[in-house]
């Protein structure tokens, strides 16, 4: 008969998962009781520590709601998503690199014309978004969907306010690269910004005595036929936040200059009598496949359960 002690404990909890019929969800598991027991044991894990652990992760799990994924902000926050990321997307072969989907990607929208302003209603200084889509080889890749979202001059997302289950959707849509790769669109300037902080991942970071800012920037999503899906952001240049990401998500290749115009007309023969600013970001993609992320309250398939 096993003892079980703090010696002799995570030997039987791994035992009991000897039948798991699916290879992988058994090591995963395992795996898992071995790191968390030996966390346990390293911290000497009071009941009352374990006690507020458990109450934190119950409130993470009733902060979350069909437009708001707490758990993934506290995966940000704890650079686990950035991990995550990083083990599956080790060698890029000189395609864009990657980052963190963030908790306000809600999935599909319909396609929007090329050019459109996406943020036409909204204040802000504007920007003129150029980008290009090309293979490894640098050949462009036509007929691709490419989902952009960023948060408005205030620092909220659409998504995060009450209009957007009427209004539906502002600085978020979708394009299809043309025959040249390239796609375009006008919005405004993004700036840095707080992730939510009236959860309890906001209340973990400025008890910790961490700020909660993101610097400014654009997400993309490029999820071309024949390669693999693209989660990528494009940081603005001299951003005070991009070395202290909240969320650990800068990399030196995604920043992108961004360029401060008076011209009267924008590149694609828009008039405008105020200045502007003008992004350009060529985006290379790896040959491929795979799915796009699932939006928020769709249910996640099951570690080895068959699609």
């Amino acid at each position: 008969m096993p003892q079980f002690n703090d010696t002799e404990l995570t030997a039987a909890v791994i035992q009991s998962f000897k039948e798991t019929p699916n290879p992988r969800a058994k090591f995963l598991l395992q795996e898992l009781v071995k790191s968390l027991h030996d966390y346990v044991r390293r911290t000497d894990l009071t009941f009352e520590e374990w006690e507020y652990a458990i109450d934190f992760l119950t409130r993470t799990g009733h902060k979350c709601t069909d437009i708001r994924q707490e758990f993934i902000l506290l995966s940000d926050v704890l650079g686990v998503s950035m991990l995550v990321d990083a083990v599956n997307h080790r060698d890029r072969d000189g395609a864009t690199e990657t980052t963190v989907l963030g908790p306000f990607y809600v999935g599909e929208h319909k396609v929007t014309p090329d050019g459109t302003d996406i943020s036409a209603t909204l204040p802000g200084e504007r920007l003129y978004v150029q980008a290009r889509v090309t293979d490894l080889d640098g050949k462009p890749v036509a007929g691709a969907p490419v989902d952009v979202w960023h948060a408005d001059d205030d620092g909220f997302y659409d998504s995060q306010k009450p209009s957007y289950a009427t209004q539906g959707p502002s600085s978020r849509a979708r394009f299809i690269t043309g025959d040249d790769g390239r796609f375009h669109f006008r919005t405004i300037l993004p700036c840095s910004y707080p992730i939510p902080t009236d959860g309890p991942v906001g209340e973990m970071i400025m008890q910790t005595r961490r700020h909660p800012m993101r610097p400014a920037h654009i997400h993309f999503l490029v999820a071309a036929k024949g390669y693999e899906p693209l989660i990528t952001h494009v940081f603005m240049e001299g951003d005070k936040y991009l070395d202290s990401d909240v969320v650990f998500g800068v990399k030196d290749e995604l920043v992108a200059k961004i360029e401060k115009r008076t011209d009267p007309v924008m590149p694609d023969g828009t008039k405008t009598s105020e200045p502007w600013h003008l992004m350009t970001y060529d985006f290379r993609i790896k040959p491929g496949e795979g799915a796009p992320p699932a939006p928020l309250g769709v249910k996640a398939e099951k570690v080895g359960e068959d699609a």
